[in-house]
């Protein structure tokens, strides 16, 4: 076999491997005799049809077949010869014509970029830091109970923080616009609302009432082509409900599980859990800010091919995320494109890092991250069980805490100023 490599554009290599002709004959040969022993054809007894038939009537099928195994066989050979790593499987343009002596293929391919890490001594980083507050945890209460309101109905005029049910249809020039329509709408006057501005005019509308409403989308709307558009719709309203928020007694905190309904223990327990989500947005976010560095301080050249593969499985996410329907949801995957580069050059950025510094993921921390997980359900052993019980669902925890491990090594090079931030800024 003999191997040669061409650069190309960028990343980009063709490699020519040449195989030998006799091998190529001498494979197909061996695979029409086997075919022989059981093959039927007219005229002919069963396992007696003459080779030169045999040939004839499944020669190409048989090349094509031995071509596929041999360039299997061959790719990786080639790549260790010739000292490569590709991005991605490469593209085959076969070479193949035995009878002018040529059994051969090109593989164009991208090659893994060979880059050095920038020293990140004296960078400056700022690292977020918090201390839990008593006002805090009575916002979160006071949170938890909003979260718990029911909606009594109302015959008096819309205000502030009702609850309208209604059915809208939109038109735009005096054609059907389908973000403004729908039937039974639920909308919470100053928090949720169908289109932007809406809100403001339903504002004293009564149940039963119908109402003409003319609004202007904002140049910002996501459909640039309607931007800025003149909206019409009709809307009728059929019930308008009032928020009850419940009273912080006895009653209300069994609801979370604490059982003696003691309002000091339910607020520790809240305290607690709190302080564990600080804990968490605060490593997540340094975790965020030395990833930011390392990328800003690291320019590489990317395989176009990961970067397009990991745009097109960002669009596929996101229209899992979008639920039902999301499958008639155009995602043009270059609406990735700037995020999808930042994961390729992060995941080559830390994995250098990790062979570098040969690190391994720690068992203690892996158990601990997944006992920490698993802790919000009200079985945890046997979330801990599934992760351990699936090699695949270990790994993504391990991939985790590797990356936690290389936050660890990189903030001692940095010069680290603290930026206080409050509850509330560290998780909005």
């Amino acid at each position: 076999m003999q191997v040669s490599v061409e650069a190309g554009e960028g990343l980009e290599r063709r490699m020519r491997i040449d195989l030998p002709c006799e091998e190529f004959e001498a494979e197909i040969e061996k695979r029409l005799k086997q075919l022989a022993l059981h093959a039927k054809a007219p005229g002919f007894r069963p396992g007696k049809v003459p080779l030169r038939i045999l040939r004839q009537r499944y020669g190409e099928q048989l090349q094509q077949e031995v071509f596929n195994d041999l360039v299997q066989r061959s790719l990786a050979q080639a790549f260790e010869q010739v000292a490569l790593r590709p991005a991605a499987m490469p593209r085959i343009e076969p070479d193949l014509d035995l009878t002018a002596g040529r059994a051969g293929y090109t593989a164009v391919f991208e090659v893994m970029p060979e880059f050095e890490l920038a020293p990140l001594a004296g960078r400056v980083l700022k690292r977020p830091v918090s201390v839990l507050t008593e006002a805090d945890v009575d916002d979160m209460i006071q949170r938890l109970r909003e979260q718990h309101r029911t909606w009594e109905p109302v015959l008096r005029p819309a205000a502030a923080g009702d609850l309208l049910t209604l059915d809208t249809v939109g038109t735009i020039d005096g054609q059907p616009f389908t973000p403004g329509t729908g039937r039974n709408i639920r909308i919470e006057l100053g928090k949720t609302s169908l289109l932007p501005g809406l809100a403001v005019h339903l504002l004293g509308v009564t149940a039963g009432e119908d109402r003409s409403i003319d609004l202007n989308l904002p140049d910002d709307y996501p459909n640039q082509a309607l931007a800025g558009k003149a909206v019409h719709l009709e809307v009728h309203v059929h019930t308008i409900a009032e928020p009850h928020i419940p009273e912080l007694d006895a009653e209300f905190v069994k609801g979370f599980g604490i059982e003696d309904g003691d309002l000091e223990h339910f607020r520790a327990e809240v305290r607690r859990n709190m302080e564990r989500e600080l804990q968490e947005r605060l490593a997540a976010q340094t975790k965020e800010r030395v990833m930011d560095l390392l990328y800003e301080s690291n320019p590489i050249e990317l395989p176009k091919s990961l970067v397009e593969s990991e745009m097109r499985a960002m669009a596929e996410q996101m229209r899992e995320a979008m639920g039902q329907g999301s499958q008639r949801v155009s995602l043009p995957p270059e609406l990735f494109e700037a995020s999808a580069r930042r994961r390729v050059a992060l995941g080559l950025i830390l994995g250098k890092i990790i062979r570098d510094h040969e690190l391994k993921p720690d068992p203690v921390r892996v158990r601990a991250t997944i006992e920490r997980l698993a802790a919000s359900y009200e079985r945890p052993q046997d979330v801990i069980d599934y992760y351990y019980a699936d090699a695949s669902r270990l790994q993504g925890i391990q991939i985790l805490v590797l990356e936690e491990q290389v936050v660890d090594l990189i903030l001692p090079q940095l010069q680290i100023e603290e930026e206080p931030l409050s509850f509330a800024e560290l998780t909005a």
